[in-house]
């Protein structure tokens, strides 16, 4: 097993790295600046498209193909597929499947974009691009989604299947991202709860820290 990422700091490389300590898989980190296909030196002959996260899997030393993957809730199903058994995976077989899988792709299809708008509005345009509607109608349009965050909490401490799975990795990011975007005062109290114990946990503050 020869796993790497490449990841920057508080992007979407978090999920697959807070996965990775989770898991309790070796694996090499390069720790990039971000944007990397501006600032890492030859990152896009890497990865053609230039994002973040990158991620490759070598397999063992007879292993002739190499995985290459760039989207970071796919990396976290990979290695849960590939590495397990593991807690952090709900089987087809649990009641909670359907759930498990619709937080998966809601995550960043429903969360996480949201705030890549706010974000390029409010820090990565120069002042003079600056969209402030834009910032408005999108920051709305989070909070609206995040409602079924929310909902899905009462009563419960994690998402689904009654343990912390990859779906509380990958919904726990965007909220780590939203936090960043200076909008955690608008988290309701269950969402605000959840936040606070998935910030507890070695994996979170390790995928976080780097």
């Amino acid at each position: 097993m020869a796993l790497k990422l490449w990841h920057c700091k508080g992007s979407r490389s978090v999920r697959p790295l807070w996965a990775l300590e989770e898991m309790g898989l070796s694996y090499e980190l390069q720790v990039m600046k971000f944007l990397p296909r501006f600032k890492h030196p030859n990152y896009t002959e890497i990865n053609p498209i230039g994002t973040v996260p990158f991620f490759t899997d070598s397999g063992d030393k007879n292993s002739i193909n190499v995985a290459k993957m760039t989207e970071s809730v796919a990396i976290c199903s990979y290695l849960a597929d590939k590495y397990g058994p593991t807690d952090l995976a709900v089987g087809t077989e649990e009641v909670d499947y359907s759930d498990y899988l619709n937080w998966l792709y809601r995550s960043d299809a429903t969360l996480t974009f949201p705030l890549t708008i706010i974000l390029r509005y409010t820090r990565l345009e120069p002042e003079e691009r600056r969209l402030e509607q834009a910032v408005e109608d999108y920051t709305v349009w989070f909070f609206s989604r995040l409602r079924c965050v929310e909902s899905a909490l009462e009563s419960k401490e994690y998402l689904c299947a009654g343990r912390f799975t990859l779906a509380d990795i990958v919904v726990g990011y965007a909220l780590a991202f939203a936090a960043n975007l200076g909008l955690r005062d608008g988290f309701k109290d269950n969402t605000n709860d959840y936040f606070e114990r998935l910030k507890e946990r070695p994996g979170f503050q390790k995928a976080t820290s780097l």
